[in-house]
């Protein structure tokens, strides 16, 4: 009984000390989404140049992006017309931080690390960027720039804002940030204290280990905040944290796989090679030149939880919870709603609507991708996704499947069959 108490003490705790930074960074978020789409930003990063790479950094740095959520962002921008070492800095940058885990990273593991996050992120983004302008060669024709559609200009966008933040987002990072949690609060009721510094004291091996476990498995920035975080409380080493964090959210099977298809093996390379040389160089220069009082606090998280909340208000912390979780079931019992209509809805055997099955689909900017890209062909009126039944409806007039295939599998997915 006792073990179930520590574990649900801690789960609390790490979650209340992280809501309300995320939160900030949500609505943050949701601003961005407005105010910043994704086809503005291709505008900036046509050339194969230093300046169209050092824009997409900068632009990435700040998107609330995942690696499910930038491999269709970054497979767009390059469709529409953003040159590979562009497509390739924003596609490192963005999914090692974002303003949401900026933030986050602040409320567990202290200004250092949340500054570091995204000055590495920058510069990763920058080199690998940079080394794919140099090294691989650049379509011949590169896609044209096509408009954004003018669906939703109607919504006000203080709706579509909130919207994005606290139901399409936080969609998008609400598993993965629950199963974090559940791993961090794991990991402190059972590893002992010091447990690293006792049975793996030399930094090159826990980064080493921690860089091969990172990279084929999936986690997002904001979701390894908190197992970053607990591990240093066991004792692993800033720069083998940092390893984490950085490598972790960057790299997964599925990015690899798509980076591959859609970018190139060569790009694929430089791609892995410049994120795992970017954290491993710079998870040694903060365990040997910077000081371990910057990263004291994190080591208190075992003594009690001893640096409480940045001082931050109480009820803050609370009410912030209780946001954070009222939004997790809201968007929740709304997308299973949705997705129960849509799989109950019935398609004519005509032309006018199809319905065809698609693997690849992870996030709502998976979905909306999709349905963008979809609703830009000729004869398409309407396309909607179903993300729990991996299927798109799609209405119109002389629908051409061949199209609608090559289409699909031009932004990164599968195409399987019509239903």
């Amino acid at each position: 009984m006792n073990y179930i108490q520590t574990y649900f003490t801690e789960l609390f705790w790490l979650l209340n000390e992280m809501s309300p930074y995320l939160v900030l960074g949500l609505l943050i978020a949701g601003i961005l989404h407005v105010f910043l789409p994704q086809e503005k930003l291709a505008k900036f990063l046509g050339n194969s140049n230093f300046s169209s790479v050092l824009n997409a950094s900068l632009f990435g740095i700040p998107l609330p992006l995942c690696s499910c959520g930038v491999i269709p962002t970054g497979v767009s921008l390059h469709q529409n017309g953003g040159s590979k070492g562009a497509t390739v800095s924003f596609m490192i940058s963005t999914p090692q931080t974002g303003v949401d885990s900026i933030l986050a990273t602040y409320s567990l593991l202290g200004l250092p690390f949340a500054i570091l996050r995204p000055f590495i992120a920058f510069v990763t983004g920058i080199f690998g960027g940079m080394v794919t302008n140099k090294f691989v060669q650049e379509s011949k024709s590169a896609p044209a720039f096509i408009p954004a559609s003018k669906t939703n200009k109607k919504q006000g966008k203080l709706k579509a804002m909130f919207q994005y933040a606290f139901v399409e987002f936080l969609q998008d990072i609400a598993k993965w940030l629950l199963i974090g949690l559940l791993i961090a609060a794991l990991i402190s009721m059972l590893v002992p204290d010091d447990f690293f510094g006792a049975y793996l004291s030399n930094p090159f091996i826990s980064m080493g280990i921690v860089l091969l476990a990172s990279v084929p498995l999936y986690v997002c920035a904001t979701g390894s905040i908190p197992i970053a975080a607990v591990l240093m409380a066991k004792g692993l080493s800033p720069g083998a944290a940092l390893v984490f964090l950085m490598a972790g959210p960057a790299t997964n099977a599925a990015t690899m796989t798509v980076i591959g298809k859609t970018l190139g093996k060569k790009t694929l390379i430089i791609y892995l090679a410049t994120i795992m040389a970017g954290a491993v160089i710079f998870g040694f220069i903060v365990d040997a030149f910077l000081p371990v009082s910057w990263f004291s606090m994190i080591a208190e998280m075992g003594a009690g939880h001893a640096h409480g909340s940045h001082m931050l208000p109480t009820w803050l912390n609370y009410a912030s919870t209780a946001i954070l979780l009222g939004a997790m079931a809201y968007g929740y019992l709304k997308v299973r709603l949705y997705n129960y209509f849509q799989s109950n809805k019935q398609i004519s055997n005509d032309m006018n609507a199809v319905k065809i099955k698609v693997k690849g689909m992870t996030c709502n900017h998976c979905k909306m991708n999709v349905e963008k890209n979809l609703s830009k062909l000729k004869g398409v009126n309407l396309a909607q996704v179903n993300l729990a039944q991996e299927e798109v409806t799609i209405e119109g007039e002389g629908l051409d499947l061949d199209k609608i295939r090559g289409k699909v599998e031009d932004i990164g997915y599968e195409y399987v069959s019509k239903v």
